[in-house]
């Protein structure tokens, strides 16, 4: 039996960090997660998790077994949109398909209705991605709409699906 645990980052996870987002596969990640992922993006992003941790987002490493193997977070909107959060994650490729993440969004969904002023939680997808609908999904994310070709990504033209997950 795995043991699952979403982690507060620190400053001392630079280095796994660097190394997930290397490695994470990006068919389905949007372009701002830097590649190469250097140790400066690291500093950078830890920084900024630090300033906003627990106010405007949730920010958590997923660790198996003591190992970090992902990234998950749920960040606040503004002005209009503040009542509403976007979740994004990421998981090494070896941990596909073990209810590793659906068991990641359950706990950070739980986390941010508890701590930050939100009212719904919205999940954004690539059309092909059916394996991360289906973990939304699990979650009680009710499909909402779709943006139609929204999203080019490497030469491709995707739809964009809108999740949505209410307090």
């Amino acid at each position: 039996m795995m043991k699952l645990e979403l982690k507060k980052w620190s400053i001392e996870d630079s280095d796994d960090l660097v190394s997930i987002c290397n490695a994470v596969s990006r068919t389905y990640l949007s372009n701002r997660l830097p590649f190469p992922y250097t140790e400066d993006h690291a500093k950078w992003w830890l920084g900024m998790v630090e300033e906003n941790e627990g106010s405007n987002g949730i920010f958590r490493s997923i660790s198996v077994d003591d190992k970090i193997v992902g990234n998950i977070s749920v960040e606040r909107k503004d002005d209009v949109f503040c009542k509403d959060a976007e979740i994004g994650y990421f998981l090494l490729t070896e941990y596909w398909s073990k209810g590793i993440m659906t068991e990641a969004v359950r706990q950070i969904c739980q986390i941010a209705f508890d701590e930050l002023d939100i009212l719904r939680i919205t999940g954004l997808v690539y059309n092909p991605n059916n394996a991360s609908k289906k973990v939304l999904e699990k979650n009680g994310f009710a499909m909402e709409g779709t943006m139609k070709q929204a999203v080019v990504k490497d030469g491709s033209i995707y739809d964009l699906c809108i999740l949505g997950k209410l307090r």
